[in-house]
């Protein structure tokens, strides 16, 4: 038999290797993927409000980071654009995952670098005090505001990257618009109890001092089953403590109901904003603390529901009006 011709093997062998690149390409995207998604497949998303092609889909512990960021953001009384700003650096420096690694000694969700004066490592960590400190430089830069987003973010952290901040912006406008409650019924998430490692009330509650302040939530006077409950410590709700009952009877006894207080303005829109903040704030959190249902303003959305949508209701608010913006229903898993 005659040997293959040198062209051949040369064939062969760019054959193979173009194999290889293939390949190598898919590790390569995959990583990407898993760096940017935290690990896990999509199970949250959001879209425009106008009714547009424009998503973004991003994992369960993405949601309950990018809802602390904002929840700071707004306690603070920023605007929405701050929000955007913190949302797509944070997304940039860690993807919107609380790492406990980066250069040097940078850490957590801004990457924030414990020799440079950011705080401890212990509270660098804890991403309502990274959001805090990331806001507190960020009001400090001069018309930010007006500012590209890139260079407003660039002038709070010094990065080797400048640019690089940009390309987040469309995802981080989505999500802010979401997360401060200017757009309605537009976050959802898949809702995955198995993953919670806090249950009840008590941990709603815990959270929400953890994000919005305890001052905020008692102004909301949050009741479980119609009657007001001591807000608990935030620290009830961090990672690996069982600060739920898990032993609450009947769908009353686990729904928190958030009465929403106005926050100025004649014609409500401010309450309404506020009340969809505090819904997509709990539907971004409903794996880690294993919420059911959330419901307000004639809208629900429940766990699991396969389209993911928010679902017209006919029952009414805390304050008896249908559609009204009256209250948010938090109802958890037992």
């Amino acid at each position: 038999m005659s040997e293959p011709s040198s062209s051949s093997k040369r064939r062969g062998r760019l054959l193979r290797t173009g194999a290889a690149l293939v390949v190598l390409l898919a590790v390569a995207g995959y990583l990407v993927v898993q760096y940017v998604t935290g690990g896990t497949g999509p199970g949250c998303k959001v879209v425009s409000a106008d009714g547009g092609a424009a998503s973004y889909e991003f994992t369960p512990e993405q949601a309950v980071n990018a809802a602390t960021i904002a929840a700071v953001g707004t306690d603070r009384g920023l605007p929405e654009r701050a929000v955007t700003i913190a949302l797509a650096t944070a997304l940039q420096e860690s993807g919107l995952r609380n790492i406990e690694h980066g250069d040097r000694d940078s850490l957590g969700l801004f990457q924030q670098r414990p020799s440079q004066g950011w705080g401890t490592p212990k509270e660098i960590m804890d991403p309502a005090y990274a959001a805090g400190m990331f806001y507190e430089h960020l009001a400090k830069v001069p018309d930010y505001q007006r500012l590209p987003l890139t260079v407003a973010a660039q002038r709070v952290q010094r990065s080797g990257f400048p640019e690089a901040y940009a390309k987040h912006e469309p995802d981080a406008t989505l999500l802010a618009a979401a997360l401060t409650g200017r757009a309605a019924a537009t976050l959802t998430c898949q809702g995955r109890p198995g993953t919670a490692r806090t249950t009840g009330p008590d941990a709603v509650r815990a959270a929400l001092v953890r994000d919005f302040g305890r001052d905020a939530v008692e102004e909301a006077g949050a009741e479980v089953g119609g009657a007001a409950t001591p807000t608990p410590s935030p620290s009830a709700a961090s990672p690996g403590t069982d600060s739920g009952t898990g032993s609450d009877s009947g769908t009353g006894d686990r729904t928190v109901t958030l009465p929403v207080p106005a926050r100025g303005g004649a014609d409500g829109r401010d309450v309404l904003e506020r009340g969809w903040q505090l819904a997509h704030w709990a539907v971004a959190n409903a794996s880690a603390l294993h919420i059911e249902r959330v419901a307000y303003a004639g809208r629900e959305w429940t766990a699991g529901v396969t389209d993911g949508q928010w679902h017209a209701t006919d029952a009414k608010n805390g304050d008896g009006s249908a559609g009204a913006a009256g209250a948010v229903r938090i109802t958890t898993g037992g």
